[in-house]
């Protein structure tokens, strides 16, 4: 989910529009997400529904990473990037995770909960993950093996039961070898994956991907897909650790390409909403909090099938909603803000400032 308004999320060619196959597919993963969200209450009383969850959470998040790495390799340390990365990452971690606490406190009855910036809550740990990554793409498009590094690290930290809670680790490290591969992706690579035959292939893999969900729901914790424990804390032996991390990184691979394989490359009604998907990943969780604590999800219809799918709409109706344009003008104070205020004006960018108002002088004198 990176920032709208990075230029790396052109379409190839300075002014050029957005390409609206990745504003398509982060709007599509950031509707799987939410629905994701509302089944985890509701899988426990449905081997159906707990099967769609598995194969759902093998491949939403790594879509969305892999998008996130293919839009970060233009990142270095140059002044403007450095302060889009704080506008649009630093501070709506801070205030998210202030506010998700406080609304645990109030929403919850929960007066004691800690407000902690270095132990992510909930939905907040992609903003920590995402600055980290981001810090770390200079030495990613350093090195000579960038992904088989990334996939090591990702499997030593399975194993690694002391890592512990601080800015949510485990999580940054068994997902990093999906940012690295976007890092290391060429948009060819996405147009490859958007063929007919691969479409039509796509259809039975998905059909094999339920069926292997379904057959593993009383042999597989769900754990496992969310990438936040290592081995040992999941009650495994150690070595599984590695070989799921393996295992999970070329299943995730395949269902995000077919995934993506169904994304549509044109223009499309929910095609704006792309650039939104930050305000509808962040704000849903809200909603999200509020059923839980209010006991919503505990309600006897909605553990029917007729429950289940009116749910699943709602879901996706509502986290729509929450990426439109008039939701993220009441929001961007805290998801995009300016922030003039707090940075020094680098030379070089006044100069390009006073170049552009100049040329756009010399543009009105001439017409």
């Amino acid at each position: 989910m990176p920032s709208p308004r990075k230029p790396a999320e052109q379409s190839g060619k300075p002014g050029k529009q957005r390409d609206a196959f990745f504003d398509n597919a982060k709007y599509l993963a950031i509707v799987l997400v939410a629905m994701g969200h509302v089944w985890e209450p509701l899988k426990g009383d449905s081997r159906i529904v707990e099967a769609a969850y598995t194969v759902v959470y093998s491949f939403h998040m790594p879509a969305f990473i892999i998008i996130s790495g293919f839009f970060s390799r233009s990142f270095d340390m140059r002044p403007d990037r450095l302060k889009r990365l704080i506008t649009g990452v630093v501070v709506p971690y801070v205030v998210f995770e202030t506010a998700y606490s406080l609304f645990k406190r109030v929403v919850d009855h929960a007066p004691d909960h800690d407000i902690s910036l270095l132990d992510p809550w909930f939905l907040t740990w992609f903003l920590c993950a995402l600055l980290i990554w981001r810090l770390t793409t200079p030495i990613w498009k350093l090195v000579r093996h960038p992904l088989p590094i990334a996939l090591g690290i990702a499997m030593l930290a399975s194993v690694a039961s002391s890592i512990g809670d601080d800015l949510d680790l485990q999580r940054v490290l068994q997902f990093l070898p999906y940012f690295v591969l976007g890092l290391c992706m060429k948009a060819e690579h996405f147009h490859m994956v958007r063929r007919r035959s691969v479409r039509i292939l796509s259809v039975p893999v998905f059909a094999a991907a339920l069926a292997v969900g379904w057959w593993a729901v009383p042999h597989m914790t769900t754990a496992w897909f969310y990438h936040r424990d290592s081995a040992q804390e999941l009650g495994a032996p150690w070595w599984t650790g590695p070989i799921m991390v393996l295992a999970m990184f070329g299943c995730s691979l395949l269902l995000t390409a077919c995934f993506f394989a169904w994304v549509p490359r044109r223009n499309m009604w929910f095609t704006s909403l792309g650039a939104g998907t930050l305000y509808g990943y962040l704000l849903h969780g809200f909603l999200i909090k509020a059923g839980d604590y209010r006991g919503w999800f505990d309600h006897p219809a909605l553990h029917r099938p007729l429950g289940e799918i009116a749910l699943t709409v709602v879901a996706a109706a509502g986290v729509t909603l929450l990426c439109t344009s008039p939701v993220r003008r009441v929001f961007r104070f805290a998801m995009e803000p300016k922030m003039e205020w707090a940075f020094k004006q680098d030379a070089a960018e006044l100069a390009r400032e006073r170049a552009k108002a100049e040329r756009r002088e010399r543009e009105k004198v001439s017409a």
